[in-house]
């Protein structure tokens, strides 16, 4: 037996734990009934490793935040609709899949974080997952956030595009404005395969040339397509700059793809990435090259300063990662999107812990990209 829940979701109109769903190059944690399936255990790894300058407070203390990291103004509502995916790939800091059919946001939260979102200076909603598109809100959540004004960008693992029932998204997308923002881990097949299963690239290219033809990633402003992509293995991001004209090139040469521009983001070491890191017996170097590779210049940049980030049960986290490891934001009194009080949500010290090295290393690693 594979682990996994084989029924057919009534959104995809697939078993999402088949092989035509989606390519499987893991199974989830929770599956597996590991023991880095409790983010209390991954915490605790990460704080029995011995680490020269391995205390984040301390480190951005040097670098003028005495007092911690503390929020500026608000601009992006990233709203995580659910852990439920047609994926399983080796580096999902979500350890998220087709088995996580209970963590999936109702109507009811939904409608919360449009409430709250109405109460925020924030320009933009960032929908997430697992893959998003399986919510069978997300539709209704986009068009309420287009209805807004708010720009909207759908975090799409591009695989899911394939399904069926979605074979008319990106050009829905299109129709609203919506930045699509895709994961490819390398513009090669065998990186991209290697971390996210057999079958992944060539899928992928698929989808993209899907979007391609729905005008994404022909330089208008109204159709975005962005490129995120993640080193294969136990290394830093890579220049975003110069990787965007390899990426372009490569793509455009080998298959007739476009895309606007890339996202370079450092692997943050969290749930399947940390076991693997773990079991490669590369945690500790991983770690360390983190830590040596803190850059004062990326602090500002990261997107626990201006972001709040919704679990799919309405819980408020200072970012995506934080989320993923339970660390709920400091805010008493305003700790769901059912309580939020904006007032009370700027005012609060952002939680920090070593997993917060992965964003400041380097050119700095958020979810818009480098940092610095």
């Amino acid at each position: 037996m594979d682990g996994l829940i084989h029924v057919t979701d009534p959104v995809a109109g697939v078993d999402l734990g088949s092989a035509e769903a989606g390519p499987k190059r893991a199974t989830s944690l929770r599956s597996r009934r590991a023991p880095l399936a409790a983010p209390a255990a991954q915490l605790a790894l990460l704080d029995a490793l011995a680490l020269e300058g391995g205390d984040f407070d301390a480190a951005v203390a040097r670098v003028g935040h005495a007092n911690g990291l503390r929020p500026a103004a608000l601009e992006y509502f990233q709203i995580n609709v659910g852990k439920l995916c047609n994926m399983t790939c080796r580096h999902c800091h979500v350890d998220a899949g087709p088995d996580r059919t209970a963590e999936n946001m109702d109507r009811a939260t939904v409608d919360a974080c449009l409430a709250a979102l109405d109460r925020t200076t924030a320009h933009t909603v960032d929908i997430t997952g697992g893959a998003p598109e399986l919510n069978p809100h997300f539709r209704y959540l986009v068009d309420q956030a287009v209805a807004r004004g708010k720009h909207v960008i759908d975090r799409c693992n591009l695989t899911v595009l394939l399904l069926p029932r979605f074979h008319d998204l990106p050009r829905w997308f299109a129709e609203r404005g919506v930045e699509v923002v895709c994961s490819l881990p390398h513009y090669r097949q065998r990186n991209t395969d290697a971390q996210r299963g057999d079958g992944t690239y060539e899928k992928s290219i698929r989808a993209l040339r899907l979007l391609n033809e729905a005008g994404y990633g022909q330089g208008d402003p109204k159709r975005v397509l962005t490129l995120m992509a993640n080193p294969a293995g136990a290394f830093l991001a890579g220049d975003q700059s110069k990787l965007e004209g390899d990426w372009k090139r490569g793509l455009e040469r080998a298959h007739g793809v476009t895309f606007d521009r890339l996202f370079c983001l450092n692997n943050m070491p969290i749930s399947r990435y940390l076991e693997w890191l773990v079991e490669t017996d590369n945690l500790q170097a991983y770690m360390e090259r983190l830590t040596h590779a803190f850059n004062p210049g990326a602090v500002d940049g990261v997107m626990c300063r201006n972001t709040v980030s919704v679990s799919w049960d309405g819980r408020l986290f200072d970012c995506d990662f934080n989320q993923m490891l339970d660390l709920e934001v400091s805010a008493p009194g305003s700790a769901t999107v059912f309580d939020f009080d904006p007032e009370v949500f700027a005012a609060r010290r952002i939680v920090t812990e070593r997993h917060c090295f992965g964003c400041t290393a380097g050119a700095g690693s958020s979810c818009g990209g480098a940092t610095s």
